[in-house]
């Protein structure tokens, strides 16, 4: 009985740490089928873990500031494909493709960025055939 009772705490113990780690990690909110671009202003880069943001200050259709908060991925995983906690600096112009907010807030899952000297960082742009 004390073997199952032991069995029993460990299964319960596991259980209850395995969802907020997988619940963490979900990138429901973003709508992945689509991609929307905005060309604005780096307001902030935060080179943090678990993930980077990136905010982007964007001057809207009726001339009024929107601040876009686009998350990518962890500081990890970005300083193996090139990135630093300087690849974005406050005042840089910059070009940022990302999967939007489903709804419909200001903000997104990073896909790619083109920076103030045409340089590249994200997943490439992929042609599609007509």
């Amino acid at each position: 009985m004390k073997t199952k009772l032991s069995v029993l705490a460990v299964s319960v113990a596991l259980l209850a740490t395995a969802v907020p780690a997988s619940a963490h990690h979900s990138f429901a909110m973003f709508d992945s089928s689509r991609e929307s671009t905005i060309r604005g202003t780096v307001k902030e880069f935060q080179w943090t873990n678990p993930h980077v943001w990136i905010q982007v200050s964007v001057v809207g259709a009726n001339g009024r500031e929107v601040v876009y908060s686009i998350e990518g991925s962890s500081p990890n995983s970005l300083r193996r494909q090139g990135w630093t906690g300087q690849t974005f600096k406050p005042g840089d112009r910059v070009s940022i493709t990302m999967n939007p907010l489903k709804n419909g807030d200001p903000g997104g899952s990073f896909v790619r960025a083109i920076m103030p000297d045409g340089s590249n960082f994200g997943r490439p742009q992929i042609a599609t055939a007509r």
